[in-house]
């Protein structure tokens, strides 16, 4: 599942990670894959190459190139395990992120750069869910993302811009799968950012209701103020305390649980 957005600082990593979250706390044995050059995902769960290919090279070299080889355990999986005894170690691996993704976030890649990721997908197994963090364009990364998805969830705020980027993405993908990705699932629309006290908000979440009808998956996110603290310490937010920390897990739960149920998450 790519996880997108037209428009930068809407939150799309931070739902990225609050799924990864989610998933490691349902024991779903999960790959992030962090093809934003910015590497924020990375940050967050606490990840470095130490050695390992990044996933910018992995990509230049994706013929030959085993992804399994070269993905880290993200530091979230160590202290989740270190918390309770647990007979099935949890995953949740990272294929790590960093600047030289930049060579391919172009909007001229070829056809055949497009089905790089794919390539490398294709040589890895036992992953019930790969949530890819996207950067904010539309360019080749983005587009690399889409080929290699079963589906694409868009997030937005309830805000002017973000509602007509949302939107402009949603025509983007259309014709992107009728062109490239014939077999690309839903594609859904996560409302993130939430003030319910806001009179524009609310007007604006009854415009994307109108507008993306049964796209808009439930919950709405509300915003959340300990993202930064959160994620600057690399904790996941089932890990962090706090009642408000617990919410938005449980959130984040419905909202894994929502997307699974659909019956578009299927094994690779």
């Amino acid at each position: 599942m790519s996880i997108s957005s037209l428009k930068g600082g809407v939150g799309k990593t931070s739902v990225t990670l609050g799924l990864a979250s989610a998933a490691l706390a349902a024991g779903i044995p999960t790959l992030v894959i962090d093809l934003d050059p910015h590497a924020d995902a990375s940050t967050g769960l606490g990840v470095r190459a130490d050695g390992k290919m990044t996933i910018g090279h992995m990509l230049k070299y994706a013929r030959k190139t085993d992804l399994s080889q070269n993905i880290v355990s993200s530091a979230w999986q160590a202290k989740a395990i270190s918390k309770r005894s647990l007979t099935r170690v949890p995953v949740l691996d990272v294929a790590v992120g960093d600047a030289y993704t930049g060579i391919y976030d172009r909007p001229d890649l070829r056809a055949r750069d497009l089905r790089r990721l794919t390539q490398l997908l294709a040589r890895t197994s036992g992953y019930a869910l790969v949530l890819i963090d996207c950067p904010p364009s539309l360019n080749g990364l983005t587009r690399m993302a889409w080929s290699a998805s079963d589906r694409v969830l868009l997030v937005a705020e309830p805000s002017l811009f973000s509602v007509a980027g949302t939107e402009r993405t949603q025509r983007a993908l259309e014709m992107f799968r009728n062109e490239y990705a014939p077999d690309l699932g839903p594609i859904d629309v996560v409302i993130n950012r939430v003030r319910k006290d806001s009179d524009e908000h609310r007007f604006r979440l009854t415009e994307m209701r109108s507008m993306f009808g049964s796209a808009v998956l439930s919950p709405e996110l509300p915003e959340f103020a300990d993202w930064q603290q959160i994620q600057g310490a690399a904790y996941s937010v089932h890990q962090w305390p706090g009642k408000a920390a617990r919410k938005t897990a449980e959130l984040f739960d419905d909202l894994l649980r929502n997307i699974s149920d659909s019956g578009k998450m299927r094994a690779r």
